[in-house]
């Protein structure tokens, strides 16, 4: 006999694990409308406090998928392969490994997100580009996957759609933290691609959703786990957001960095983001069986970069999805004011979260989902963790473009960087990796 929606509320409350049939009943009842969102909210919260099993966060998660349309790669596969990062300041590595991966013959169907809070995201990047459409129909999805290798898209009404609407309730309940809803939210997405393998880049530090490594551990494996409940093979990496990934921060200003780096540039102050980028497509390549080992994946993602194969498959993407210029032909911000180092010594420490807020002030991001963002807008730093300065150096660079405080944001800015006499670091960027 099927069990009533309080029922089910009741057992969660109680610490008893749910069945397959419950979590489906519930999930699908409530994408129907014969749930309301106040019964909804309360097993939110009851999985928020008690938590679920591998079991049950496997279940949700492919019940979740299941409310909507899943693409059908299967004809490409072991070579379709997608990446998901957990969120960071700086963090741009989708639009560096995607043509990598592709140009060695691994392909990619990118659902990807906007920024919100003090994260970033791959879809208003993309936009910074004119004409660049993440709004695809399905059908130019695939058309554009199977012929270019890679396509980048939001999320639209027929994918995940529980999803979708139980996002909306944890926003405003309290229970956006939770692991199983966090895990249940990622993984049902990235199932809904029709992919064979996952690289995942789970953050952790100021700038990361999880702030320690055991945290970030804590959501890797429960990431790994329900993907391989759900035959998808899945390697994890820990990575440090102590400090901003690469040099710039805001859209068009990332654009521009991922284009040096795949035309080659070696600024120092790229290196982080390139061998970031680097170590994931490795580890793409590998689960997509177009390398034998670590280090072979490694020399053809290398040389992707090297012959100009990565950076030409960007650009007969960004074509085919609309893109009116080449990458290094967007409108790029021209309006700055310099922070200045006010004492000698070694960069210590970033507030990374918060230098992700003062973007927001800047128009580079958005608090809720309906805020516009200003393309142009956004950070350079010229320094980073154990560097050494002199009083008047030039730390970082904010560009305006007419919006937000700019003077106001430098003052906030100030004391993001902090300068000790003693050195520290460096950085250790990949700190754990889970195979």
């Amino acid at each position: 006999m099927k069990q009533l929606p309080v029922q089910i509320i009741k057992k969660k409350r109680n610490h008893i694990e749910l069945s397959d049939t419950e979590i489906s009943d519930f999930i699908n009842s409530y994408v129907a409308g014969d749930i309301p969102d106040y019964q909804m909210s309360s097993l939110l919260m009851a999985i928020y406090l008690n938590g679920m099993s591998t079991n049950e966060i496997a279940t949700l998660t492919k019940v979740m998928q299941e409310s909507g349309e899943t693409f059908n790669f299967s004809h490409l596969h072991p070579h379709v392969v997608d990446k998901h990062s957990t969120g960071g300041v700086g963090d741009k590595t989708s639009l560096i490994l995607a043509p990598i991966v592709a140009s060695c013959g691994v392909s990619i169907p990118m659902i990807a997100g906007r920024g919100l809070g003090h994260t970033g995201g791959t879809l208003d990047k993309l936009e910074s580009i004119p004409g660049f459409n993440t709004r695809l129909s399905e059908d130019d999805f695939v058309s554009i996957v199977q012929e270019h290798g890679f396509a980048i898209m939001g999320q639209t009404q027929n994918i995940c759609p529980a999803d979708k609407k139980i996002y909306s309730l944890r926003d405003v309940t309290g229970t956006v933290e939770s692991l199983p809803l966090i895990c249940g939210s990622i993984m049902s997405k990235k199932l809904s691609e029709g992919i064979s393998s996952l690289v995942l880049d789970v953050k952790f530090g100021d700038g990361a959703f999880m702030k320690t490594t055991d945290q970030a551990r804590a959501l890797a494996e429960l990431l790994k786990s329900t993907g391989e409940k759900n035959k998808v093979n899945v390697t994890a990496l820990l990575t440090n957001m102590s400090q901003p990934l690469g040099k710039y921060v805001g859209n068009a200003l990332e654009v521009k960095e991922c284009y040096e780096i795949l035309s080659g540039n070696k600024d120092p102050l790229y290196q982080d983001t390139f061998d970031l980028s680097i170590a994931l497509s490795s580890h793409m390549i590998l689960l997509g069986k177009k390398a034998d080992n670590f280090d072979q994946a490694r020399q053809l993602a290398t040389e992707s970069i090297e012959s100009g194969k990565a950076l030409a498959c960007f650009e007969s993407v960004s074509k085919a999805q609309g893109a009116q210029c080449k990458m290094n032909e967007i409108p790029l911000p021209s309006n700055f004011i310099e922070l200045k180092a006010s004492q000698s010594g070694y960069i210590q420490q970033f507030k990374n979260e918060q230098i992700g807020y003062l973007g927001i002030k800047l128009k580079a991001g958005r608090k809720l989902h309906t805020d516009n963002i200003n393309h142009l807008t956004g950070f350079e730093f010229n320094v980073k963790i154990g560097d050494q300065v002199e009083a008047g150096d030039v730390l970082a660079k904010i560009y305006y473009d007419g919006e937000g405080n700019a003077a106001k944001v430098l003052e906030e800015l100030k004391s993001c960087i902090e300068i000790a006499d003693k050195k520290t670091g460096p950085v250790q960027l990949i700190v754990e990796t889970l195979t």
